[in-house]
């Protein structure tokens, strides 16, 4: 009988995991019309429970794709934190209440929707966007992958290096068994409590005809979780400990007198542990419980046969003693054990990549895993497309491993913390050494709260970010430097506020044509291009119009920036003077408000720091640390952070290339 031959196929990224780190991922891949794959082994995407924290800068992402509205009308929104400690009685009571997250930092604030909405949200998003068609592969997982290091650095069109062998699973196979005695749907398959299952999956489907295929690709993203298959073949390894707390987790529609159900509320009882109170959608409310009377076995991992809902709620109730709790549905459990680990290495020869909980582990409670899994997929995906897409330098995609690994490592360090004040005993009076302070417990909270929104993440020096310094020191130490003929730095003092390695800030603005405000990062979509904004200052100072109008003979002559504008760098212009004094056609160049014979002159680049008549004045220019006479250039990156601030004037222009030079193909080393 003759042996079938094994199908064979190309592609320009193969994914493995279509959790919220894989399908960012693939929305990227959508937007930069990259031929890629997303393969995961599970039969199913996820319908309940799991991650259900949104962090503001996640709701900044999500708008920049445009399907942030879709989360914050389903959402339940975190306004209010309630601290509840024992008093002197021992009994528990309410001490404090703080806001869920510092105020002014975003427009968005923090919310929770489950896990399997924000995946239908990226699955609807990449099937309207992907051209080839991008769709989930489900129960399918990879068996087998060899590299050519000969082809890793050769980045031409015909170069795949990666050769993956897929297995195509049956539904049974790839369905993950539920706990025994349990009816209710639980996430033990995906806690650090259970073993992987892949190996046994792959012996399972092995030797049967017609369920394997062989891929090639010129890149691989592995975001297939904390076991990770991906990292496993790679020899890379998660650094770190594990604690002895275990916590089990509860999607339940509570039945209790305590006053605070429908508030975030972090309990720590004298003797019986702690619990935090996460109020969802749909009436539900997540418990995360300490398990303080199961321990770690001699092997360092907790006997989860031990872990049911029925043990869960028992120490909830001990816990939040003298009040009742209890409930008739449960909607989803889990359990885990805290340990903070972190990637060795985040890439291998800038080929394949790690992201998500396949490099970062660590405890779930202040709302972390899903939203910096997410962030590092959206610092990777536009790397990876303009790559490809032969727009950018294969060097820039060195600088994944320096931005996001140190994000992690920062993550980690504060999980570390953060983890083991939530879990230790509170302290019974000041002189009481062995418990937690309260005191420092809400200070940790308060400042782990400004951490945990996503907004606080500074990337250090790269070609792509043009700040003073040592690369890699500001980095994870991976050397990301540009050569001396390409490096600039920009002049951070002319937008004091616009930090460069940080997200751009926001602030309203006004359209010069119609008055309509907007807030500035609201302009800057996710289609993979690169903004360059020009803060053209007092434009009815003849002194500073002749500096813009040199600025912009100068882009629109360029050599280096001029193929790109439009497509791949998009000029966008806000000046200081008001508004009703200036007019479009008049008093900006034509390159900031381009004309089309079918669509007319631009009228959505060009905006104005001036009072609207229904939302007040922005300042931005105030907010911004910018001088209002003299304005400064701000480039953004495709994904919002800032790589450059310079001036419009002297050698303002010429700095702006040699930014572009480092970073385009045809105009660098």
């Amino acid at each position: 009988m003759a042996v079938t031959e094994m199908p064979e196929s190309k592609c320009d990224v193969l994914i493995i995991g279509a959790g919220p780190a894989g399908l960012m991922l693939a929305a990227w891949m959508a937007r930069c019309g990259i031929n890629a794959r997303i393969v995961d082994k599970r039969s199913t995407k996820i319908f309940s429970g799991q991650a259900d924290g949104l962090q503001m800068r996640s709701l900044e992402i999500f708008d920049s794709f445009g399907f942030a509205d879709r989360a914050w009308k389903e959402a339940n929104h975190m306004i209010e934190i309630c601290m509840w400690n024992p008093g002197p009685d021992g009994v528990v009571r309410r001490s404090d209440r703080i806001p869920d997250v510092p105020v002014g930092l975003s427009r968005f604030t923090q919310i929770v929707l489950h896990q399997g909405r924000i995946e239908r949200f990226f699955l609807d998003h990449i099937k309207k966007h992907s051209n080839p068609p991008i769709s989930v592969e489900r129960a399918v997982l990879p068996e087998t992958l060899s590299i050519d290091k000969s082809l890793c650095d050769d980045h031409s069109s015909t170069s795949y290096p990666i050769t993956v062998k897929l297995r195509h699973l049956t539904e049974e196979e790839a369905t993950p068994a539920q706990s025994n005695g349990s009816e209710v749907r639980d996430g033990l398959f995906r806690s650090n409590l259970t073993d992987d299952d892949t190996d046994d999956l792959i012996r399972k489907s092995q030797g049967k005809e017609g369920t394997a295929e062989i891929v090639r690709a010129k890149y691989m993203v592995g975001c297939d979780g904390a076991h990770s298959w991906t990292r496993r073949q790679l020899g890379f390894q998660l650094e770190g400990e594990p604690t002895d707390f275990i916590w089990g987790v509860l999607d339940v529609i509570p039945i209790t007198d305590f006053p605070d159900i429908r508030m975030r509320c972090a309990v720590h009882s004298a003797e019986s542990g702690s619990l935090m109170v996460i109020p969802r959608e749909n009436k539900l409310v997540r418990l995360y419980i300490q398990l303080t009377e199961i321990k770690p076995d001699a092997s360092g991992r907790a006997d989860r046969s031990q872990i049911t809902p029925e043990t869960i709620i028992k120490a909830a109730q001990k816990i939040i003693t003298p009040y009742k709790l209890t409930y008739e549905y449960c909607d989803w459990w889990t359990a885990y054990q805290i340990g903070q680990r972190v990637g060795t290495n985040f890439d291998h020869s800038t080929r394949i990549f790690l992201a998500g909980d396949a490099v970062h582990t660590h405890s779930p409670k202040a709302g972390q895993g899903m939203n910096v899994s997410m962030q590092d997929a959206f610092n990777l995906g536009w790397k990876l497309g303009l790559v490809l897409k032969g727009i950018c330098q294969p060097s820039i995609l060195r600088t994944y491993q320096s931005e996001r690994r140190r994000v992690a490592q920062d993550l980690i360090d504060f999980d570390h913390k953060f983890s083991r004040l939530f879990s230790g005993k509170p302290a019974k009076d000041v002189l009481d050494e062995s418990g937690v302070s309260m005191a420092e417990f809400k200070d940790a909270f308060v400042k782990g709260n400004l951490f945990a929104s996503g907004l606080s993440v500074d990337y250090g020096a790269s070609m792509l970010i043009a700040k003073e310094g040592d690369a890699a020191e500001q980095g994870d130490g991976t050397d990301v430097s540009s050569s001396s003929k390409t490096r600039v730095v920009g002049k951070q003092e002319l937008a004091k506020n616009i930090k460069m390695g940080m997200r751009f800030p926001s602030y309203k603005v006004l359209n010069q044509s119609d008055a309509r405000p907007w807030h500035f990062q609201e302009l800057l979509k996710s289609d993979g291009r690169f903004r360059l904004i020009l803060f053209a200052g007092n434009i009815l100072s003849p002194n500073q119009k002749s500096c813009i109008d040199a600025f912009c003979d100068s882009l629109s002559s360029s050599s280096i920036l001029k193929p790109y504008l439009y497509s791949t760098i998009q000029i966008l212009t806000c000046h200081s003077a008001k508004r009703t004094d200036v007019e479009l056609l008049r008093d900006f160049p034509d390159i900031l408000h381009p004309f089309d014979e079918r669509s007319g002159w631009d009228y959505d680049s060009v905006y104005v720091d001036d009072k609207s008549y229904h939302e007040g004045y922005g300042d931005a220019y105030g907010n911004y640390g910018i001088d209002r006479e003299k304005g400064c250039a701000v480039v953004t990156r495709p994904d919002q952070y800032v790589g450059f601030v310079g001036e419009v004037g002297g050698e303002g222009f010429k700095e702006v290339e040699r930014y572009f030079g480092g970073v385009l193909v045809g105009s660098g080393n």
